[in-house]
């Protein structure tokens, strides 16, 4: 076989959302761009088995959901019948469709994209490990991403153990499973698992769910979790863990001593590690810092300036949009655009039901960095539209500075708040006041209008509902 040498202005390593983000916005911009990933078509974990498909999911276990709890409003629907192929096949179809959209994009943008393993060789090129070639070029965008995170003491070779990839193909509907982790991810596919009919449980090792949450918008979440799943085990550690043929033991250590259960399946779901030990980045000179993510300025430049680095690589949050906008740096300023990442805020939404989302400072962090800083807290107990959805257990919270009535940030538990969470992060950025968001008017009834509540209640001014006022 005859090995070929490809020259190009910029190759993207990864074609996640910020792999392909950059290496398309470069494309726009007039540099010949190669985009490569291991995958047989571009989208990343996010599309292929992350984001896309869990929502997909998601949205299915809302609406079973939805139908049991019209019961007791006079319209009962029976016990759903639950079809395991078809609801693969239309997670199936929904990922297809992104990613086959992404390819074509790639095509008419004239972005060439290679599906093959790449490995720095140089600081100036990396070698295709199935090819067998070799691409050299001027400029390289690492967007390899993350993968899951394994515990050694917890890969016993069963099936019966899953992770955040294999959950999401829904072999089976186990009567019960654990979720060990009480992040997103797990909380997540905890959520479409107790939908669809098994008994969940949760077992975290800190003291509270969703770390890095604001506390008040977590607890009505947690509330309403404890009635879809079984039980919530937090301060609680995983010992053991055991394939005995017909179901998984676990052995637990939490406040109370040692116990053990057993379950159908186990979804180990603690979180994810950068991939920066699987490019041979050691021969581009590109350095890498703690829990091996790579170091960047706000310009995503590495120590070796022609390299830059986005997405999960280069640090936390790892999120799909964080990914994306770093992406759009990145190729800018390979283009000879003067952009830097400048962002106010990064906002993140956990998609479970009610959802939960935040962007800016939680009062934790407010409190922590010793600002002085209010509240506004509007329930949505007295909200008009959340009383006739019958989903009351919302809140939404703001955080603002109390000498300029700045906002720092917001939190929002219920229904739709990963979309509500929009106007928060842009009142974030364009550093807008209190009145700027209590003066804008907000359609009624809606759940946005809680925002606008919210600001007003820390202005002292609201009036759909009574706050005594402060002596």
């Amino acid at each position: 076989m005859t090995m070929a040498t490809k020259h190009c202005d910029l190759l993207v390593i990864g074609a996640g959302p910020g792999g392909y983000t950059a290496a398309f916005r470069a494309s726009d911009l007039g540099l010949n761009t190669i985009l490569v990933d291991e995958n047989e078509v571009p989208g990343g974990v996010c599309l292929r088995v992350g984001c896309i498909p869990s929502k997909a999911y998601l949205h299915i276990a809302a609406h079973i959901t939805e139908a049991a709890e019209l019961a007791k409003h006079g319209v009962s629907y029976g016990s759903p019948q639950i079809d395991k192929l078809k609801l693969r096949q239309f997670k199936d179809s929904v990922v297809n469709r992104l990613t086959g959209g992404l390819k074509g994009m790639a095509k008419q943008r004239g972005c060439e994209f290679i599906s093959d393993y790449a490995e720095f060789a140089s600081p100036n090129s990396v070698t295709l490990k199935k090819s067998g070639d070799t691409i050299e070029f001027r400029h390289c965008i690492i967007a390899a991403g993350s993968r899951i995170l394994r515990l050694p003491f917890l890969e016993i070779g069963s099936e019966k153990v899953l992770d955040s990839t294999t959950a999401l193909e829904i072999e089976e509907i186990p009567d019960s499973l654990l979720v060990i982790g009480g992040g997103y991810i797990g909380l997540e596919l905890g959520s479409v698992y107790a939908a669809l009919g098994s008994r969940v449980d949760v077992v975290e090792l800190q003291d509270h769910i969703l770390s890095g949450a604001d506390r008040d918008a977590v607890r009505p979440l947690e509330k309403r979790l404890k009635g879809q799943f079984g039980r919530i085990m937090l301060s609680t550690k995983v010992t053991g863990i055991k394939d005995t043929g017909k179901s998984v033991r676990v052995d637990f250590e939490g406040s109370e001593g040692a116990f053990t259960g057993e379950y159908g399946r186990v979804l180990v779901s603690i979180g994810r590690r950068s991939n920066s030990d699987l490019i041979g980045i050691e021969k581009a000179g590109v350095e890498v810092g703690e829990g091996g993510f790579i170091r960047i300025d706000n310009q995503m430049r590495t120590n070796v300036p022609h390299i830059f680095a986005i997405g999960d690589i280069a640090g936390q949050p790892m999120l799909a949009h964080k990914a994306s906008h770093e992406g759009r740096v990145a190729a800018e300023v390979i283009a000879g655009h003067h952009s830097v990442w400048d962002k106010r805020c990064i906002p993140a939404v956990v998609f479970t039901d009610p959802e939960l989302a935040w962007a800016g400072l939680t009062e934790e962090e407010a409190r922590e960095q010793g600002l002085d800083y209010g509240v506004g807290k509007f329930p949505w107990a007295a909200s008009g539209k959340a009383i006739a959805l019958d989903r009351m257990e919302g809140l939404t919270k703001m955080i603002f500075d109390n000498a300029t009535g700045r906002i720092l940030g917001c939190s929002i538990v219920g229904v739709g708040a990963g979309d509500l969470i929009a106007e928060a992060a842009l009142a974030i950025e364009m550093g807008a006041h209190a009145e700027d968001i209590a003066e804008t008017i907000h359609a009624h009834p809606t759940l946005a209008e809680s925002v606008g509540f919210a600001a007003e209640v820390f202005l002292g001014t609201v009036t759909d509902m009574y706050v005594p006022k402060k002596k």
